[in-house]
């Protein structure tokens, strides 16, 4: 029997409890279940940092419920060119974020549940916390087959991925952090997390791909909602705390002060794109010139995210080598992406002799560097 859960306003708690107005800081006692009321993914990756990096967990354990509208998030020490279709992402105006923890790339959404379970590093333990998740799905649903494996994840009917697990273990607290999908869109996720870009050489932490499926689809009963009663219920439980949801807004300084300055940063170009590992692209892009294909030739290092060696070959009866050479060495130093790609061209082209035909030329491949961007 799922026990009821009440969702208390963060500051109401704070209030009811007469905690300081410093924060959650030190509120804690001997556990605390909180869910975000933003669907912001910076925001609530904020929430995970501030409480690794703020809250003591010492005899303490806190477990955060949170959802996100679209959005793709990248593991700390990954290639987004590598994981994600980055031009789909800005077509449909989806957010792309890199956490501070490692693993693998994922989708979410408003059908997918987030959960971070917070200990101490000696407590940190992420068999039990999908152990527990396991549990509280069979309240609801006994016959649910959902099992564990040794990567971590969580697998329905013994071969589709629910859930993914990633983690953070600092010198005296950690996170495990994990997803569960109840009904997320499973054709965007599939469209979304396909790179398109090919000739990509980098040591960056690959994703692998799995075959998923959402637990609605198994039994519509297993709604968000549902779920994070049913889980939260069962770690109430098994903590012996109080059996409440506590909602809190992940932009309120007065529970978690300087949470802000953390989400900002989490939005930045230099965290998102500049973090990645430095990588290189070798590839070749294709132009019609009279109706007969032309070959491109393009190398590319990219180290914090900016360009460091630049190396594009086009036929020299199609585009003359000094114009090639200007492109080159006009791209280095600048980020690797479309934007400042297309503010470069457009500044370089004024420095080439006034002829419709070059200038035509020279759009096309620009347009066609943009796509590996």
């Amino acid at each position: 029997m799922l026990i009821p859960f009440s969702r208390k306003n963060g500051f109401q708690l704070l209030c009811n409890l007469k905690f300081p107005a410093v924060g959650f800081k030190n509120i804690v006692q001997s556990g605390l279940i909180l869910q975000s009321i933003s669907n912001d993914v910076y925001q609530n990756l904020a929430v995970e940092d501030w409480i690794h990096d703020h809250m003591n967990l010492e005899g303490r354990s806190v477990l955060f419920f949170w959802r996100n509208s679209p959005s793709v998030v990248i593991g700390r020490h990954q290639n987004p060119w590598q994981e994600c279709n980055l031009n789909l992402l800005r077509e449909e105006g989806i957010k792309l974020a890199r956490r501070r923890s490692g693993g693998g790339t994922v989708y979410h959404d408003m059908g997918n549940i987030n959960l971070t379970f917070f200990t101490t590093k000696k407590k940190y333990d992420r068999m039990k916390n999908l152990k527990l998740i396991v549990r509280g799905l069979n309240t609801v649903q006994p016959q649910l087959d959902v099992q564990a494996t040794r990567r971590f994840d969580l697998l329905l009917d013994g071969q589709f991925k629910i859930s993914g697990t990633a983690s953070k273990i600092g010198r005296t607290a950690a996170y495990h952090h994990c997803t569960l999908l109840c009904s997320t869109n499973r054709t965007f996720l599939s469209s979304l997390l396909k790179s398109p870009y090919r000739g990509i050489r980098s040591t960056a932490t690959a994703s692998i791909p799995s075959s998923v499926k959402n637990l609605v689809e198994k039994d519509p009963t297993l709604t968000c909602e549902v779920v994070i009663d049913a889980i939260a219920a069962e770690y109430a439980a098994f903590h012996h705390i109080e059996n409440h949801i506590h909602l809190i807004n992940p932009t309120d300084e007065t529970l978690f002060p300087g949470i802000n300055s953390k989400a900002k940063e989490l939005q930045t170009w230099e965290w998102i794109y500049g973090k990645t590992p430095k990588f290189s692209i070798n590839t070749s892009l294709n132009v019609l010139h009279e109706q007969s294909p032309l070959e491109i030739k393009v190398f590319i290092d990219i180290k914090n995210g900016r360009i460091e060696v630049c190396n594009i070959e086009a036929p020299d009866h199609w585009l003359p080598l000094e114009i090639c050479d200007r492109l080159n060495s006009g791209f280095i130093g600048s980020k690797f992406c479309p934007t400042e790609t297309t503010m470069l061209t457009s500044i370089l082209r004024r420095t080439c002799p006034e002829d419709d035909g070059l200038h035509s030329k020279w759009n096309i491949l620009c347009e066609k560097i943009k796509e590996i961007m």
